[in-house]
């Protein structure tokens, strides 16, 4: 370990813990933000441009977080900026159940968003620096817990709501596990890592890096890949005759158990062939999709989900592994490019599916038909960018595929 202060297996495990409980919180935010914004638009009159609005505030302040901690990482270290995000959490949710109308949700959603993009500029970086040995397997260990974390936000939801209790208690669930990361932190020192190496002007040199460049493109593609269908999967499903919420929570399982499990198969295959064979399930589950129906649904989303559970965490360790010199702040630049490319590709898919949806409307469909048809055309899209990282991806593993982490770096 490249550190100017030296720390035992123990702490090191710890501060994983933390950053875990962190990512916990991150996951519940968009899960239970999901569930209760229809509360939100019934008690303070909100339209759904306003709500859009609102929730739109997450994403943004998420990338604009990561590249501020990317940035500072090195002057201020990873302990200082988790500390950040356990201020916006606990800020944003306790204002997000106080706020009063449209504007005091905007700002606490920000908040909360803002403090979602530090937990991954923050974690991310300081667990690749803990397990240098190990930094794929760890950080895909690391992003169990947000498909994790957003079964256990979709289950308060749904048990809170069960039960008669409002959004405002849902909301308040977070500030425990919050609550718990605090306190772990409390009189507990990060390790201090090697500026002359670590450092902000290093990393940017080596952003220019053919390598790097080639990845962050890729990362827009994966990012759309897995979570651009997820916007419209519940609407194509229920047409289908499975059940969107078991497909949820089959998908998200899936995600949970195989980054758990990561090791064996990054180390037989090498992160690139792991993108590679994501890239050809992510494409294949999506294709079965718009095939199948009914029971056979379940089957299309379990190839889907296979293909997009090592997408995000592997691009992040691929960004560590074989472009190191980019640092802290390589690492939350390539996460901040898969949200901002969501940012830009969302209003596009969405007209994908007003189009095909008048299309089929004036072609006579109505009902599930209707649903399926534009359903199904946005899909067809969407493919293609998974198609497309079939042969980036596989063009990558052909390179690389003799080469250890060492020499792809140098």
């Amino acid at each position: 370990m490249n550190a100017t202060t030296s720390i035992s297996d123990k702490d090191a495990i710890r501060i994983f813990r933390i950053s875990c409980i962190a990512l916990i919180v991150t996951a519940m935010t968009f899960a239970i933000r999901a569930g209760i914004l229809g509360d939100l638009g019934q008690q303070y009159g909100l339209s759904g441009k306003e709500l859009g609005w609102i929730a739109s505030m997450a994403f943004l302040g998420f990338p604009l977080a990561m590249m501020f901690g990317g940035i500072l990482y090195n002057a201020i270290g990873a302990k200082l900026i988790v500390w950040l995000a356990f201020v916006g959490h606990a800020l944003g949710l306790v204002l997000t159940i106080i706020a009063d109308g449209f504007w005091g949700l905007m700002i606490s959603t920000f908040l909360v968003g803002f403090a979602n993009g530090l937990v991954e500029a923050g974690c991310n970086p300081i667990i690749a620096q803990l397990f240098p040995d190990n930094k794929t397997t760890m950080l895909n260990r690391f992003h169990v817990w947000f498909p994790g974390g957003i079964v256990i936000g979709s289950l308060v939801s749904a048990g809170m709501n069960q039960i008669g209790l409002g959004w405002e208690a849902q909301v308040a669930t977070m500030l425990i596990p919050t609550a718990i990361y605090g306190v772990m932190m409390l009189g507990f020192e990060f390790p201090e890592f090697d500026q002359e190496v670590n450092s902000t002007t290093t990393n940017i040199k080596a952003l220019f890096n053919p390598i790097y460049l080639f990845l962050i493109v890729c990362m827009t593609m994966t990012a759309v890949s897995e979570f651009g269908p997820g916007q419209w999967i519940n609407q194509i499903l229920s047409a289908s005759g499975a059940h969107p919420m078991l497909i949820l929570a089959l998908i998200t399982g899936i995600m949970a158990l195989g980054r758990f499990y990561a090791g064996p198969l990054v180390h037989k295959l090498s992160p690139p062939g792991v993108l590679f064979f994501s890239a050809i399930l992510a494409s294949l589950g999506l294709f079965l999709m718009t095939q199948l129906q009914g029971s056979a649904v379940y089957f299309a989303a379990v190839i889907y989900a296979l293909g997009i559970t090592y997408f995000w965490p592997t691009m992040i360790g691929c960004t560590s592994e074989y472009t190191p010199k980019t640092g802290a702040l390589g690492m939350s630049l390539m996460g901040g490019a898969g949200m901002f490319a969501m940012g830009i590709w969302n209003p596009i898919i969405g007209g994908w599916i007003d189009s095909a949806t008048t299309k089929a409307e004036a072609a006579g469909l109505t009902g599930n038909e209707l649903l399926l048809e534009s359903g199904h055309a946005a899909l067809n899209n969407l493919i293609v960018f998974p198609l497309v990282l079939i042969v980036t991806f596989g063009g990558f593993y052909w390179v690389m595929r003799n080469k250890n982490p060492e020499s792809k770096a140098d």
